[in-house]
């Protein structure tokens, strides 16, 4: 029997993430051709193994599958056109610059005229994941498509996962860095209430990042597939009740101190006016005015 020729892959975008993403690929079974407009990145890659395409053209006929790693919506449609001028039919192109879900959808839609796959494939673990080879991918588009890159990407990802239909990795994107930039926010107010209360600053930053590692911060309360309330008979109601009255104890001191020391706290003060409900057990009217 005749070996299977292992998948021809692409990259295109060489920057701090799709640089690392791509030398990973490099190394890997798979042959790598590369795109980009900074010769000193393309030259990088091509040492580490990677062959260089002069034009999107001659990337999209030279690759399989062909990952995209850009800054914005008007790029990604720059890339993506260009690659279809010459992509053959069965070709997979994984959009994973994080842009707007309708943007993937839109590409995916006239892509498949010629018979080519869009998957949106956005990605998290940033420039250290993508060194590690431990990046988080969120993959919208056709489950087919989902099976044939899983084994492709497993140099650069150590948690690939299928998100629905196309469109739906991004939304899951988004979703994530909600969290992650919200995160940052109540980060700088935390540290605002910590220097205005004479805290080390730097101190309070390696607890926060010690006990993150150990509890596994705010993902740790991730696990219920519906954010509807909790009924009182649920697994779940004892453990996030006990999430809740931890977390307006805390709060409520913090509020506490913030109003000694004279700084205001725009998230806790919602935090602390909707946990409950927002965790799917809000206080009873009776618990209310206990």
């Amino acid at each position: 029997m005749t070996p299977t020729a292992p998948l021809r892959l692409g990259y295109v975008g060489l920057g701090n993430i799709g640089g690392p993403m791509a030398e990973k690929l490099a190394r890997g079974d798979s042959p790598l051709t590369v795109y980009d407009l900074d010769e000193t990145a393309v030259a990088k890659l091509v040492d580490a193994g990677a062959s260089a395409a002069t034009s999107l053209a001659q990337l999209g006929t030279d690759a399989d599958i062909i990952s995209i790693c850009v800054v914005d919506d008007a790029q990604v449609r720059t890339v993506v056109n260009g690659l279809l001028t010459a992509a053959p039919s069965g070709t997979i192109i994984a959009i994973h610059s994080t842009i707007n879900p309708a943007t993937a959808v839109e590409l995916a839609q006239a892509a498949s005229a010629s018979g080519v796959v869009v998957v949106d494939a956005p990605i998290s673990g940033g420039a250290q994941g993508a060194a590690q080879g431990r990046l988080a991918v969120m993959v919208g588009g056709p489950r087919e498509a989902y099976e044939r890159i899983k084994p492709a990407f497993a140099p650069v990802s150590d948690l690939l996962v299928h998100a629905g239909d196309v469109g739906a990795g991004t939304r899951m994107k988004l979703a994530r860095n909600l969290l992650h930039f919200i995160s940052f926010a109540a980060s700088a107010e935390a540290s605002r209430l910590a220097e205005a209360a004479g805290i080390d600053l730097s101190k309070l930053g390696r607890v926060v990042r010690h006990t993150d590692a150990i509890t596994g911060g705010a993902g740790a309360i991730m696990l219920r597939d519906t954010t509807a309330p909790i009924a009182p008979d649920d697994f779940w109601y004892g453990i996030f009740s006990h999430v809740r009255d931890l977390g307006e104890k805390d709060l409520s001191l913090a509020s506490e101190l913030a109003s000694q020391v004279g700084v205001e706290l725009r998230l806790g003060d919602i935090a602390l006016a909707n946990l409950g409900a927002w965790l799917g057990v809000p206080r009873t009217d009776q618990e209310a005015d206990n």
